[in-house]
């Protein structure tokens, strides 16, 4: 959804998948006009994956399908892949425009080994997988940024109980958990406020 990948970028954020089942499924997507085979654009090389234009016509389908799916989601086990893509994706698929009208801030979100970063500019948003140059906040967590994007921990109890670590203005942690909100049934709020 964010850039084209080779077979074995696709292959790394899919370590469970078999490789012939994942050719099989690429090669379906292929005929099916989703997807295509490209040269990447340089400094890398070889062939890589990108969606069609067809293909891009998924991408609300699937943010849509991201925060219905976490509203359902429980802690996570540790052999979860959560890397710097999923992680831009699920920037986006949060991002509030209401509250996002009149801020200006860039923000940098680490969990784990995963980065990635989000652009906020007057109620339009640019995520991508990786660092940034000069954040206004970088915002270091784990398993507990679901429970701030849901609302189930204040970012002054996330601070307070170092579940959530920042560099940076304390204040846009407030304005990054009112802009990036992940509604969560209310089952699956109290149990990540309480192992918060």
């Amino acid at each position: 959804m964010l850039s084209p990948k080779r077979f074995s970028d696709l292959q790394r954020g899919l370590p469970r998948i078999p490789s012939n089942i994942l050719t099989a499924r690429l090669k379906e997507l292929e005929q099916a006009g989703v997807v295509r085979r490209q040269a990447l654009p340089r400094p890398s090389s070889g062939v890589g994956y990108e969606l069609t234009a067809y293909g891009q016509e998924l991408r609300p389908i699937l943010l849509s399908l991201g925060v219905w799916g976490a509203q359902s989601l429980g802690e996570p086990h540790p052999d979860d892949v959560l890397n710097p893509d999923s992680l831009a994706m699920a920037l986006q698929a949060t991002f509030q425009k209401p509250p996002a009208r009149r801020l200006r801030a860039t923000f940098e979100v680490r969990v784990g080994s995963a980065v990635a970063h989000a652009r906020v500019t007057n109620g339009v948003l640019t995520a991508a997988p990786g660092p940034v140059d000069r954040p206004d906040l970088v915002i270091e967590t784990g398993p507990a940024l679901r429970a701030l994007m849901a609302g189930a921990i204040t970012p002054s109890d996330a601070l307070a109980s170092g579940v959530v670590r920042i560099v940076g203005d304390r204040e846009l942690l407030n304005r990054f958990a009112e802009v990036f909100r992940l509604p969560l049934s209310p089952c699956a709020a109290a149990e990540d406020a309480a192992s918060a």
